[in-house]
């Protein structure tokens, strides 16, 4: 893993606001995507008996179900170590391969850059 600390303006946004929702709602973990206009979508895990999903798919569904036709990059804040393919693939369906995807603790240091594969 590499620590990284020369994230571009937006993308430090991005990690910002994934980190704000994980702390607002209490949740294992919070995420934010950017679309291709700039817009940005924020969700916390979802955990209902009937509907799991991880606050990055809950992002990205989130930026689908408002008519977003891209990605242009990810963020997700947890204390996992790295993305499970599921979210790396619900990346992917939006924004195509080489989308990046950043995880970062819960002190907003970003540990990891991934790509939607």
């Amino acid at each position: 893993m590499t620590e990284r600390t020369d994230l571009a303006p937006e993308d430090q946004k991005i990690v910002t606001l994934a980190r704000s929702a994980r702390a607002r709602n209490g949740v294992p973990e919070g995420a934010a995507v950017r679309d291709e206009t700039g817009r940005t979508y924020v969700a916390g895990t979802v955990s209902l008996a009937s509907l799991e999903l991880s606050a990055l798919r809950t992002a990205v569904a989130m930026a689908v179900a408002s008519g977003a036709e891209s990605l242009e990059a990810a963020a997700v804040v947890s204390g996992v170590e790295s993305l499970c393919a599921e979210d790396l693939a619900a990346v992917r369906d939006l924004g195509g391969a080489g989308t990046p995807v950043f995880l970062a603790g819960a002190d907003g240091v970003v540990r990891l850059r991934a790509e939607a594969v």
